[in-house]
């Protein structure tokens, strides 16, 4: 069988952040000092006209405004934006047993033999569950379980098996190919299929396959119990317990 093993990466790629860089001076040179005034002096008076020039400007006066080439002071990046939610991960399905180990408790079933060949082996089995279930539908008689089909024996044209619905009382004016008994018992490995019933192949070759390399011994038989009821669900959506006896 080709295994097919799927690596699902959740990547968070988080966006690229861009640094607005603000260099440390933003013009080359400083803003010139006021000059002088232009204009001539006044004619000299009686008394010294003082030395503006020099001296400090009174305490009281605005000093003027640096123009915004002048600051040395790189001015503050802006405020990073806040991170963003992180998204809330989507719930991780439990992966469905493969080769667990189980104890099948026998239960009392009715049930009806039949054989098929591997061309028609679903309809076939759909047939037998329909029987069983027409007759306990005649009786009032409500099924105490899920359906399953027991195979017996296997070749390369077909099979023989039991259809088997587990009930709480017997039924009553049986026909010949039906009659009560009881489920298979024991020891145990537990695999799951999903999927069409002509899917079953891959799933029954990956079984081998653990029995293989786990060197089990399993039973000349093997137990399907469908989760999902084969008469109303689509086959693509079937689930079905498979269950391998060991000896």
């Amino acid at each position: 069988m080709n295994r097919f093993c799927r690596l699902v990466l959740l990547a968070l790629i988080p966006a690229a952040t861009m640094s607005f860089g603000v260099p440390g001076a933003l013009a080359q040179t400083p803003s010139p000092a006021p000059a002088a005034s232009a204009s001539p002096s006044p004619a000299p008076s009686a008394s010294p006209a003082p030395a503006a020039s020099t001296a400090p400007a009174p305490a009281g006066a605005p000093s003027p405004a640096p123009s915004p080439a002048a600051s040395a002071s790189p001015s503050p990046a802006p405020a990073a934006p806040p991170p963003a939610a992180a998204a809330t991960p989507a719930p991780v399905q439990a992966a469905d047993p493969f080769g667990l180990e189980t104890t099948l408790e026998p239960k009392k079933v009715l049930m009806v033999k039949g054989t098929a060949n591997w061309d028609s082996a679903f309809d076939t089995l759909i047939d037998a569950f329909k029987a069983l279930n027409t007759l306990l539908d005649k009786q009032g008689i409500k099924p105490a379980g899920n359906s399953m089909i027991v195979y017996t024996s296997t070749d390369d044209t077909g099979f023989t098996f039991l259809a088997e619905i587990p009930v709480e009382q017997d039924p009553k004016n049986l026909p010949k190919d039906m009659s009560i008994g009881k489920s298979p018992e024991g020891k145990a490995l537990k695999f799951v299929h999903r999927g069409s019933y002509d899917n079953m192949d891959n799933t029954y070759e990956a079984i081998t396959n653990h029995l293989d390399d786990k060197k089990l011994e399993a039973k000349d038989t093997f137990v399907e119990e469908y989760l999902t009821d084969p008469l109303k669900t689509a086959e693509d959506k079937l689930v079905i317990n498979v269950f391998v006896p060991l000896k």
